[in-house]
Formats: structure tokens, C-alpha cells, sequence
């Protein structure tokens, strides 16, 4: 048996997590960055401040007793291709290479899109996902990207990018709708919750330019929708829906480039019930559970475990 430490210190949550080798579990704790009331997100030097502040505690957190841990996985850039950088994963990073040393275990370093791809991978129990292509949509505050999956050595992954959003990403949009109307950040949740009060129909245009997507108009059509009527409701659920129908849509635009390949849809956006459900009903798709879903420190986890196993 060897158990594999995983760390994430994204620009919302502090998480760390151990996977079990032999029993195949995962078991993760987890903190969200506090953010002022009104604010639509965290400066970095304040990100970086508060992860050194939580990490321990989360890592503390966590059940030790099942045996050694025999290696250290971490998110060290938001995405795997170069030049990809955020200072909030140094946390992270500095106490890895540091338990890392003393230990005298291995490190292995991933990038927190792969993890969130392994993450949701695994939580929906659709491990086989890694060892053929496939088509991952990686939804949240800062990233909202469709990626081309395919395995790598020591049982790795590559995602290449093959469609974008041009301008806001989906977890801004459903963040600085929701504060607008006096929700706190991060507002998802929230406003799943006031959506699921609306009971008109809504029909959305999605604005593509090829595969990639445009929702920054959204936000100013949005903004003036509850200016004008208040209704927050229908508010919040033009909003999901404006999310779903343009990842319908650029769904339906990659799959005509690239044939029905698997799909997979990680990150916190899509840990909402009623975006899913929009898209389940178009496509058999697989998404993990929210705990999955959001940001965490299981999938580097995971794939440390599977790299570890992969050498012996």
C-alpha cells in the first residue's frame, strides 16, 4: 500500500488530499480563500497570504494513521503548457518541495487543470477516460476552456486546448451576476438556488466565433434584464442558462470537428444541477460529484499515485 499526498492552493480553495494506492480512495480536506463581502474575487499576494496561513491546518486535518505517506503531489501552474503561472500555487509548491525533502520521498508536479480533470475522472468513476482520448471542458472562475485528452507515459495525461472563451469566463459571469444582486463571492450556489424558483422558459442565442465562445455581451445583457424587472429568479436562471446553452454549443461545434469522443465537464461551474441537467439532456457526458468538481487537491493526488505506481 502507499499513500500519496496532494496539495492545491488554487485562487479560491486551500485543499490537500491523500490517495490510497491499494484501496483506490481518496479522502481530501479542503478551505475556501475568504473574500470581503462585494468583492468578485482575491488579489494574489492576499491568496498567497492566506494559503500559508490555512495549509496547515487543512493538512492536519487529514488521517495520517493508515500508514507513510511515500510521495508529494502538488499543483504548481494553472495549466501544464509554458508560461502558465500563478503565485498562489508557490503555497503550495514551498511546502511540498519541503515535506518532499525531509522525507525523502518523491515530488511529482502537475498543473490544477490536469488534477481537475483526474479529479472528475475519478469521482465519476469513469477512470478509463485516461487511457484514450477524450473531450474535457474545464468550467470555472478562471478558466473556461474544452481540452483534447490523451494519455501520457507513467500514466499521465496531456490536454491540449481546442476551444476558449474570448473574453469573460463562465465562473465570472455567474460571480459578478450574483454579486450584483447582492450575493456573496463565490455566488454559484446561491444562485442555483434562486434559479430553481423561476418557472418561465428561457431561450438563449449562444455567440460563437468557430468553436470558441463570447460572454461578455451576457453580462451587459443580463445586468439591464434585472435592472429592468428585479426579478431575481429569472435573474439567476438566465444566467445558467446562458452558461449551458453555450457549452451545448460549443460542444456541438467540436464534435463535428472531431467526432463523438467521450465527454467529461470538470471544475466548479459544472458542479451546478442545473447546468448538467441541460446538458445530460443533449449528451451522454460524464461529470464528477460537486466535491469533485470544484477546486481540490485529489486529482494530483491520484495522478501521483498513478505515477508512482507506474515506476515501480
Amino acid at each position: 500500500m502507499a499513500l500519496i499526498l496532494g496539495i492545491d492552493t488554487s485562487n479560491y480553495t486551500t485543499s490537500a488530499a491523500i490517495y490510497d494506492t491499494c484501496e483506490n480512495t481518496i479522502t481530501q480536506a479542503k478551505k475556501l480563500l475568504p473574500v470581503k463581502s462585494g468583492d468578485c474575487g482575491i488579489r494574489q499576494s492576499d491568496a498567497v497570504f492566506r494559503h500559508v496561513r490555512q495549509l496547515p491546518e487543512i493538512i492536519s486535518s487529514l488521517d495520517f494513521s493508515k500508514g507513510k505517506i511515500e510521495a508529494v503531489a502538488v499543483s504548481s501552474s494553472p495549466r501544464e503548457n509554458e508560461g502558465s503561472y500563478m503565485p498562489c500555487f508557490l503555497s503550495g509548491v514551498s511546502v511540498a518541495k519541503s515535506l518532499s525533502i525531509v522525507n525523502n520521498i518523491p515530488l511529482y508536479t502537475f498543473s490544477h487543470q490536469q488534477g481537475h480533470i483526474a479529479a472528475a475522472a475519478f469521482g465519476a468513476e469513469r477512470e478509463d477516460l485516461l487511457s484514450s482520448p477524450f473531450i474535457a471542458f474545464h468550467v470555472s472562475g478562471g478558466t473556461t476552456e474544452a481540452l483534447l485528452v490523451k494519455p501520457q507515459n507513467n500514466s499521465g495525461i496531456k490536454a491540449e486546448l481546442i476551444a476558449h472563451t474570448t473574453d469573460l469566463n463562465a465562473g465570472q459571469l455567474v460571480d459578478r451576476i450574483g454579486v450584483m444582486m447582492g450575493l456573496d463571492f463565490p455566488a454559484g450556489v446561491c444562485l442555483e438556488k434562486l434559479a430553481e424558483g423561476n418557472s418561465e422558459q428561457i431561450k438563449i442565442k449562444p455567440s460563437l466565433k468557430r468553436h470558441n465562445c463570447c460572454l461578455s455581451g451576457f453580462q451587459n445583457k443580463i445586468s439591464k434584464l434585472y435592472a429592468e424587472t428585479q426579478d431575481k429568479a429569472y435573474t439567476a436562471a438566465y444566467t445558467l442558462k446562458a452558461v449551458s446553452s453555450t457549452l451545448i454549443a460549443m460542444t456541438e461545434s467540436l464534435m463535428a470537428e472531431y467526432g463523438e469522443l467521450p465527454l467529461l465537464f470538470v471544475g466548479g461551474v459544472m458542479s451546478n444541477q442545473l447546468i448538467r441537467k441541460d446538458i445530460l439532456a443533449k449528451f451522454n457526458a460524464s461529470f464528477a460529484p460537486p466535491q469533485f468538481s470544484a477546486d481540490n487537491a485529489a486529482g494530483v493526488a491520484y495522478l501521483g499515485g498513478r505515477k508512482f505506481s507506474a515506476e515501480g
